[in-house]
């Protein structure tokens, strides 16, 4: 038995748009993060055209797409303090930190609770 030919105005839209661009991604980075989004990108791309699997593409959107909007809600200038931080923590040095129950208490105060 034969498959009924759908028409063209039935036939499902893949569901493989990303609601952000990897320009518009890349345009949020800042810094390192930057450079590392525009490698693993090429690198996936070149992977994916020769697998025809999109799969590590999608991922490496999704997952700077985050960091995009991180970086976007924060500030670059924020981020990029932020992203310092971290790597003077994982270097060693000794970084001023706040303690969980004096942060919550701050927020607290503020939202007046």
């Amino acid at each position: 038995m034969a498959t009924p030919v759908m028409p063209q105005d039935e036939i499902p839209a893949p569901a493989l748009l990303a609601p952000a661009t990897a320009r518009s991604i890349r345009d949020a980075l800042v810094g390192e993060e930057r450079a590392e989004f525009e490698q693993r990108f090429a690198e996936e791309m070149t992977s994916a055209a020769q697998t025809m699997d999109l799969t590590g593409v999608l991922q490496l959107l999704s997952t700077f797409r985050k960091i995009a909007e991180i970086t976007q809600r924060q500030g670059a200038a924020a981020h990029l303090r932020m992203l310092d931080q971290v790597a003077r923590l994982q270097r060693g040095d000794d970084v001023p930190t706040v303690s969980g129950h004096v942060l919550k208490a701050r927020i607290n105060e503020r939202l007046g609770l």
